[in-house]
């Protein structure tokens, strides 16, 4: 094989509200954690049992972080697609640490908010974010996108006439 892949895709809900820090240089990184609860039923006593993992997530790109800081919130539901970075550290007490953490960086990265709209959130269209260029929604490639219902009520357009005729 020519290469190689580094690729995390994530659904869960942020277990606390996402923390912004700004550098020197203009450049920021949105941190925050998110819960994947996996269930199963134990077959020798018929119980039901979780097993949650915590996921530290770092967001490097500024479009993507600035809609987690702006509409993330503790519990959020969000589809993650980042890529998994180990890096050491040297703690408060001078010991030599290391922690893995999925980071979404300027490209081939998305955050996808799963929620309904909440109150307070400024109106904005839930939906999903790539980063690789564009604007906020440009290139979402995402399973979980959010699609328009067939119904109508976007943007006052009716929705396209089916055509129904059989063409033999």
């Amino acid at each position: 094989m020519a290469g190689s892949v580094n690729k995390v895709i994530l659904i869960g809900n942020l277990g606390r509200d996402p923390e912004v820090r700004r550098f020197a240089n203009g450049g920021q990184v949105v941190s925050f954690s998110v819960a994947t609860t996996e269930s199963w039923r134990d077959k020798a006593t018929g119980e039901r049992k979780d097993k949650t993992e915590w996921h530290n997530i770092q967001i490097f790109d500024e479009q993507l972080g600035k809609v987690a800081e702006q509409y993330l919130k503790k519990g959020s539901k969000v589809y993650l697609q980042g890529a998994l970075q180990t890096r050491e550290y040297t703690d408060k007490d001078n010991n030599q640490r290391k922690t893995t953490e999925i980071v979404l960086q300027r490209f081939n990265s998305e955050l996808v908010m799963l929620d309904g709209r909440r109150e307070g959130a400024g109106g904005a269209d839930d939906g999903g974010y790539s980063s690789g260029g564009g604007g906020g929604g440009f290139g979402r490639t995402s399973p979980m996108e959010k699609r328009p219902a067939a119904g109508g009520g976007g943007g006052g357009r009716a929705p396209a006439p089916i055509d129904d005729d059989i063409p033999f």
